[in-house]
């Protein structure tokens, strides 16, 4: 007798032209899903500057943060992911959602990535990396170090940032102002600006 097979996991999205649509949830270390309600909070804030803006969703995961954006009148999103069959999913939603050049997916280690010269700058950047694997401040470090040669940030840029709450923070960039934080069961998050 054979077993039923498990149900796929999926993410939904929330909002914009896109909602109701799912994203797979890949088996893979260290991926976990930005919630529901953490993305609904989120993308409130940033409501006022998300209309055709270039967004950056490093770490990508299930690319929540990334069609989440580009399903609410963002340009485009750069989606950074080092697991390959992460990427592989994300290339086939984008094709499965028919989303031409607004999705573009890089399957390359966010940290190199970012610390290669800057190819173009982002408006909005979403750092989610997975919470134990110590990537958090290195990646603050290069975005923020970012203004002092040709940087991934456009000034007045929101950068989101989402941790454990049992995880010590990070060191932030000094010209990056906090504009909102808040907490959400094991998970803090907080959105900047750039200077």
């Amino acid at each position: 007798m054979s077993r039923p097979r498990r149900k796929a996991h999926h993410v939904r999205l929330i909002g914009g032209v896109w909602r109701g649509r799912l994203l797979p949830v890949v088996a893979a270390d260290g991926l976990r899903p930005t919630s529901d309600r953490v993305r609904e909070t989120l993308f409130n804030w940033l409501a006022p500057r998300i209309a055709g803006a270039r967004c950056l969703d490093l770490f990508a995961g299930t690319g929540a943060l990334g069609f989440e954006a580009v399903s609410r009148g963002a340009s485009e999103a750069v989606l950074i992911d080092a697991n390959k069959r992460v990427a592989g999913a994300l290339m086939r939603t984008a094709n499965t959602f028919r989303a031409g050049a607004k999705i573009q997916v890089r399957c390359t280690d966010a940290l190199r990535w970012l610390n290669s010269t800057a190819i173009t700058a982002f408006d909005v950047v979403f750092v989610d990396p997975p919470y134990a694997s110590g990537a958090a401040q290195q990646v603050l470090k290069y975005l923020g170090e970012g203004r002092l040669r040709q940087g991934w940030l456009h000034a007045g840029a929101s950068v989101y940032f989402e941790t454990a709450v049992n995880i010590p923070l990070p060191v932030f960039p000094s010209c990056w102002s906090l504009e909102r934080e808040c907490k959400a069961g094991q998970v803090r998050y907080y959105l900047f600006s750039t200077s």
